[in-house]
């Protein structure tokens, strides 16, 4: 009879951690349409973010120009799945001393991230949403100075 209580726990904790593991890679997967290198053409150049799927439970992507034969780096940036949550978590030339400021995934599907920081200056609002297979715009937006402000980076996927 106690071998028979030990397998049952065993079995329903075998069975809790194959289904968290199942979510987290359902959730990793629902983003990974961001996979590749994308393009977004402005005045100055272009600008430049690729996507990468590092671990079972991570993308990490960095944005950078190319300016000269030299890639500048603005920024380097993991998402990430913690706790049952999903995190963008950015590290931003010349901001915050260096350190990453953490945004919490709001919603997460095949076409559309958006992840929040109320707590951020400003952006409060990271977005990407999915036009096609070789399109998609990501939106900064937030309170900047007490009033409403949206940039948006139409981008198309270039590898």
């Amino acid at each position: 009879m106690m071998m028979t209580k030990t397998n049952f726990a065993l079995v329903a904790a075998l069975l809790m951690i194959c289904s968290c593991t199942v979510k987290n890679a359902a959730h990793i997967r629902k983003m990974e349409w961001l996979v590749g290198t994308w393009e977004h053409t402005t005045s100055k150049g272009s600008v430049y973010e690729t996507w990468q799927k590092a671990e079972r439970n991570e993308l990490r992507g960095r944005s950078y120009m190319i300016k000269n034969e030299d890639t500048i780096v603005f920024e380097i940036i993991r998402l990430v799945q913690h706790k049952g949550n999903l995190f963008y978590v950015p590290v931003v030339k010349d901001q915050n001393g260096g350190a990453p400021i953490c945004f919490e995934g709001k919603k997460i599907s095949e076409t559309q991230l958006v992840f929040e920081n109320k707590m951020h200056d400003f952006p409060q609002v990271i977005s990407y949403k999915k036009i096609s297979e070789d399109s998609l715009k990501a939106e900064i937006s937030g309170l900047r100075n007490g009033k409403e402000e949206r940039r948006h980076f139409p981008m198309r996927r270039i590898k």
